[in-house]
Formats: structure tokens, sequence, C-alpha cells
């Protein structure tokens, strides 16, 4: 795959962001896109390992090593390399229904595990896929998959993240009447409004869904399941229901001041932000506004970054970021071997940005919020902090520990908890009486898919709990091959 040698002569070169002083102004995409001899070059250094650990797609350590889609990536690397641009969308479209979703917004756990990652700079996997499927769309080679015949078997959809599309493109390509139902007033769930347009330009969101509906899939927007219908009907109406409803239940910070006026769920934050921006370009003013405002965001991750971006776009006067871990290495650490996912310290855009108009990193580490503290009115102005160092105790687990005299206060007008999801809300759960794993996720098997109740089947973060975009898109592919064997008997599907 590739050139033999490509990896020696030619170096991993990503490709080039918009300067921050000028993307900073709008929320355009913050890629700049490169040219057709630099790509080959970055395709060509796809060796011919041997062994393509980059599409394993497996579990180590609880982290995703290789490709969750198992996507043919030497393959279309190659093809790449020698221009056959048109092939390698065909080859890419083989596992991967959405590819303008991971180029995009996917942390490449293919590029962690990249055989040549071991030594030298991993291949720009990722950037490569998002090239193909963008030329893909500007040639006209991306047509809707409307099938020749129906099988006249009906099936519900809860939920349109990334899971329900993936469940919905396939079912529908073998066949079956599919209706996707979404408590928002846009398609799309957390593409649409969880991932700021400058990491997911909504158009291509909507461009998807257009093909989908193209393609015989209904979607029902502003009705919430388990709300406006009720589960029950949707198990009477229907052959099959699949839900795809996320892990959206927030982590809550239980300190005192957390119920004070400006503490907000990031992505309470970010879905009313990206609302506001496609109603009215913000000019409805129905966001939480940073402007001049100094804002504290308490939690690390892509959602913690994308609160910085966003509030530095709306003027903030400052922001940091608070993270209660260690500061990553710059390296691999023994513990941490390829082809695991490698945790190393990176400076993502909304760092970039920060740095940029401040002079330092937004990011603090080993530090903990101890209470949040606001005036008359309730509202927030102050967050009191301590910091702490990681220690074993007596059964040999590691835990935070304050650190005496380290305590400090932040002025804060706003505070956006971004510490994660606990797991799916739990009105259509207990309607249905679904079992839950311990963890409060809807209990089934993985490639197996099928709940406790008969003809309701489970996939995505509500099944595994908060992860990336790329294992919900397989989950939703896996569970459409469960349900059409289900409904058929056996399934084209893999």
């Amino acid at each position: 795959m590739g050139k033999y040698t490509g990896f020696l002569e030619y170096e991993r070169v990503n490709p080039a962001k918009r300067p921050p002083e000028e993307r900073i102004n709008d929320w355009n995409e913050l890629k700049i896109r490169q040219d057709n001899d630099e790509l080959s070059k970055q395709g060509a250094r796809c060796m011919d390992c041997g062994i393509p650990f980059c599409h394993g797609g497996v579990l180590l350590n609880g982290m995703a090593a290789g490709c969750p889609a198992r996507n043919l990536i030497p393959e279309w690397n190659d093809l790449v390399y020698t221009g056959q641009w048109e092939d390698a969308y065909k080859r890419l479209i083989r596992t991967m229904p959405f590819p303008e979703f991971t180029g995009r917004v996917c942390p490449a756990p293919c590029e962690g595990s990249c055989t040549e990652g071991y030594i030298l700079e991993a291949v720009a996997i990722n950037n490569i896929e998002q090239e193909i499927i963008d030329r893909a769309f500007e040639e006209g080679w991306v047509k809707n998959n409307k099938p020749t015949k129906r099988t006249g078997k009906k099936i519900a959809v809860v939920g349109s993240g990334p899971s329900g599309l993936a469940t919905a493109y396939y079912l529908n390509a073998v066949g079956h009447l599919v209706t996707v139902y979404e408590r928002n007033d846009r398609i799309g769930g957390l593409l649409m409004y969880g991932i700021p347009n400058m990491k997911l330009d909504k158009k291509v969101v909507q461009r998807r869904v257009d093909l989908l509906s193209e393609s015989g899939v209904q979607f029902i927007t502003n009705t919430e399941v388990g709300i406006d219908i009720s589960s029950e009907e949707l198990v009477d109406k229907y052959d099959a229901v699949i839900l795809c409803c996320g892990a959206t239940k927030p982590r809550a910070l239980t300190v005192i001041g957390a119920d004070l006026m400006g503490v907000h769920n990031a992505v309470d934050f970010l879905k009313a932000n990206t609302k506001s921006l496609l109603d009215s370009k913000l000019s409805d003013e129905k966001h939480i506004s940073a402007k001049d405002k100094n804002i504290i965001v308490i939690g690390g991750g892509d959602t913690g970054t994308d609160c910085v971006a966003t509030s530095i776009r709306h003027g903030c006067n400052t922001v940091y970021q608070f993270e209660i871990m260690p500061e990553p290495p710059s390296s691999r650490q023994g513990d941490n071997p390829w082809p695991e996912w490698p945790k190393k310290l990176k400076v993502d855009y909304g760092q970039e940005e920060a740095i940029h108009l401040y002079g330092s990193d937004p990011r603090n580490y080993n530090i903990n919020t101890k209470k949040i503290v606001g005036n008359s009115k309730g509202e927030v102005t102050e967050v009191h902090t301590v910091n702490v160092v990681w220690e074993k105790d007596s059964n040999g687990r590691f835990g935070p520990q304050e650190v005496p005299g380290s305590e400090k206060v932040w002025k804060a007008d706003i505070v956006l908890i971004a510490m994660g999801f606990l797991g799916p809300e739990d009105t259509i759960a207990d309607e249905l009486h679904l079992d839950r794993d311990g963890r409060s996720n809807i209990k089934a098997d993985y490639e197996k898919f099928e709940t406790n109740i008969d003809k309701v089947f489970v996939a995505g973060d509500c099944r595994r709990g908060q992860s990336l975009v790329v294992w919900a898109i397989q989950e939703g592919k896996l569970v459409a091959r469960e349900v059409d064997k289900h409904l058929m008997g056996s399934t084209v599907l893999k």
C-alpha cells in the first residue's frame, strides 16, 4: 500500500488552520484544504506494514485502538496516492456511511494505532478521509441510497444523532420503511447541536439529512418519545423500535453554589449558541452570551475546548479551563504503549485561540472546585478552588489530595460544566421497563443490541455510554444488521 519508501521520503504534513486572529471572528470551519500533490504524498506515506493495526477497532485499556468502523485505510490511502479518487471514495463508503462527519470530528484512533506512528509520525489518515468525501460531493459521486423495492416492514428510530442516522441509512437501503423521531427542531442530534459550527459546519449535516430524506427516510422533529408520543405506542405501531437517544444526562457539579444563575451545563451552552446561530446569526439573543464576561470551564476534553472557543467568539473578557487530572505528558509513557490510544498533551483549536488572545494556555491542571459564590441577586461572581496531587490510598487506588495553602479565588460571571455524561435519560427506559447495566445504560449485548423487551433494540451512547462519533456510527451499522436479520430471517448487511 502507498509507496514502499514513502514514509522515509515524506514527512507528515497536517492541513493548515486559518490563523486564530481570523477565525475567532466567525463561525466557519477551521481547516485549509491541501492540494493534490500534498495529499498524494500523504497517501504515499502509508507503508506496506503487513498487519494494518489502523483498522483494528478494538478496546485496549478501555480506549479505542484502531478504527471502530474497520475502515480499509491502507487501500484508500494507496488510491489517493495514485490519484484514483473515485475508487478511493467507493472503498471508503464500504465501511463508513458518513465520512464527512468522522473526517471532521473523530479524534482518529486509527492514527494512534498506525504502525508508522510507532517510531515516526502517523499517517494523516483523518485528513485524507475528509478530503476523499469532500471531493466526492464536489464531483457528484455521492448519491442517495433509495432502494429498488420495499419490504413493507416499518421501523422507528428514536434519536437522529450519528447512531440513529447510520441505523436509518442501512435499514432504508435494504428496503425497510424507516421513521426517525427527534425531539429537537433540527435533525442531527449531537452532530447538529453538540458540536460547534467551526468544527462541523451544519450545512454538511443538513446535506446528509437531505440525502437520507431523498432515499425515503422519514424524519419527525419536535417530538420527544415518552413525552409527545409514548414508547408503548411506537412498539405497537412498528415492527421494530431502535433506541439511539444518546447519553445525554450530564454529570453534575456537586458543590455549594452550583445552582446559582450563570452556572450552565456545557451542552446547553453549545446547543443554545448553535440554534441561535442557525436561526438568526445570534441576533435573536436566545443564546447564553459570554460577551465581556469572565468564563470558567470546568472539565477538559473536546466539549471543554468547544466552550473555550465559543466563549472567545462571543468576545469574553477572560476564559479559564479547570481539569482535576494532571497535565498529560508530551509523549507516550511506558504504561501507554503503542498501539493503545496515545495519552499525551495536545493543544487544540480553542487553546490555540486563547493563547493567541491572552498569551497563555487556559487550562489549569490538578485543580478542584470547592465552591461557587454569588451576589445578593443569586448571580455567579467567584469560583473557589484548591490544587490537588494524586496519591495512592491504603488500597493502592489513586485519588486527589488537597495541597494546603493552594486555595485560590477566580472571578467568574459564567461557569460551564463540561464534566461528561452519566448515561441516557430515564423516560423511555422506565416507560418500557428496560434492563439497565451498572452505569445506567440500557442493557443489550454488543453485536446483538436486543433489549429485554421484544422488538426493542438499542445502539450508540445510550447502550455503551458516552463515546466517539465513530463508535456510534458503527453501532448504528451493526444494530441495523441485527434488526434486518430479526425481521427477515437473514441479512446482506455486514
